[in-house]
C-alpha cells in the first residue's frame, strides 16, 4: 500500500507542474480570443480567425512597450500611477509588483546576477540576487557605498532580504535569475545545481 501511494503522489507530482501550466495558458487563450471576439466582430461580421486574438495581444504589448519607451510618456506614467502610488494597502502591492517585474526588465546583464554570498570565516552560503552594482545615490555611509546590493528570496516567495555586503562577499554563479527564483519557489528541493564561474569572486567588473 505504501509504494502504491508512493507511486500516486510521484505522478501527481510530475503531473501538476505540466497540467497547471496547459490550464493557465488555455485560460488566458480563452479570454483574449474572447475578448477579440468582441472587438472585432462588430468590424469583421462573422469572419474571424483562430489566433487572432494572441496576435492582436501580441501587437498591442508591443505598441505600448514602444510608447512607455517614450520620454514623453515619463510624467503620463506617473499621472497613472498615482491611485496605485498613493492608497496605502494599493500602494505596497502595487509596489513590490512593479520593483519585482523591473528586475526582469530589460536593462544592463550585469545587474542580473545570481550569487553566492559568504561571510569570510563562516561556513553558512546563502544564495542571493544581486539587484543594484552602484549604492552612490543612496543615504549611506561611504563605506557602505561601495557594497552591493543582494536580495536574499525565502522559500515559497514569502518575502525575502536585502543585504549590503562588501563586493568580495559574493562570488557570482552559472545560473539565470529566472532558475533561481523558480529553485528558491520550492527551497531548493528540486535537482538544480549551480555551477561556479570561472570570473572569480567578484560580483562586479
Amino acid at each position: 500500500m505504501k509504494r502504491l501511494y508512493a507511486y500516486f503522489f510521484r505522478g501527481l507530482i510530475s503531473f501538476l507542474p505540466i497540467g497547471l501550466t496547459v490550464y493557465v495558458l488555455f485560460l488566458f487563450v480563452t479570454w483574449v480570443e474572447g475578448l477579440a471576439m468582441q472587438v472585432l466582430r462588430p468590424i469583421t461580421g462573422e469572419f474571424y480567425l483562430p489566433g487572432l486574438g494572441i496576435v492582436l495581444g501580441t501587437g498591442l504589448i508591443l505598441v505600448l512597450g514602444f510608447l512607455v519607451s517614450q520620454p514623453f510618456m515619463t510624467r503620463m506614467l506617473s499621472w497613472v500611477e498615482l491611485p496605485f502610488t498613493n492608497l496605502p494597502l494599493v500602494k505596497s502591492i502595487y509596489s513590490s509588483l512593479k520593483s519585482f517585474a523591473d528586475y526582469f526588465s530589460p536593462h544592463e546583464r550585469d545587474a542580473q546576477q545570481v550569487v553566492l554570498l559568504k561571510k569570510p570565516g563562516s561556513d553558512i552560503s546563502i544564495i542571493g540576487l544581486v539587484t543594484r552594482q552602484n549604492l552612490s545615490d543612496l543615504p549611506l555611509d561611504a563605506q557602505t557605498r561601495q557594497h552591493v546590493a543582494v536580495y536574499l528570496p525565502m522559500g515559497y516567495m514569502i518575502g525575502g532580504y536585502t543585504v549590503f555586503v562588501p563586493r568580495d562577499w559574493v562570488q557570482v554563479l552559472d545560473m539565470s535569475v529566472e532558475e533561481a527564483m523558480r529553485s528558491s519557489l520550492t527551497a531548493w528541493m528540486g535537482n538544480t545545481k549551480p555551477t561556479h564561474s570561472d570570473g572569480g569572486p567578484s560580483a562586479t567588473r
